[in-house]
């Protein structure tokens, strides 16, 4: 029987969760306080993933980049490709909350979006 012990994300109590594997089948899931940590417990030991937070470079705006994030999580393991699909990204200001950068980036399934505003320089 294998234990992990995770510190949950999900909400800001943070529990400390027990998850009980056997040949890499999860078992039971011990000390979340609402369903949201049983969940996160179960991706996190059987298949992790994470929303990625980047910025891009903006051609003619008040600054030189703007913050962006995948719309959804991305496997853990393709975090990086998702990094590397953003690294030659320019994007042209005025740019808005929400504008999609990339579509369905390195194969993720997730659109990467703008998180910020980004009017026109002067």
């Amino acid at each position: 029987m294998d234990i992990r012990e995770l510190t949950c994300i999900r909400c800001p109590i943070g529990c400390q969760i027990k998850v009980e594997l056997e040949n890499g089948e999860v078992k039971s899931v011990t000390g979340n306080n609402c369903p949201r940590g049983e969940e996160y417990a179960v991706s996190e030991v059987t298949h992790p993933s994470r929303i990625v937070t980047s910025l891009v470079r903006v051609k003619g705006g008040e600054r030189p980049v703007v913050s962006v994030k995948t719309a959804s999580d991305v496997p853990k393991e393709k975090m990086m490709d998702v990094i590397r699909a953003l690294r030659d990204i320019e994007l042209t200001a005025p740019v808005h909350i929400g504008d999609v950068v990339v579509r369905d980036v390195a194969g993720c399934g997730a659109d990467v979006v703008v998180t910020s505003e980004m009017p026109k320089g002067e």
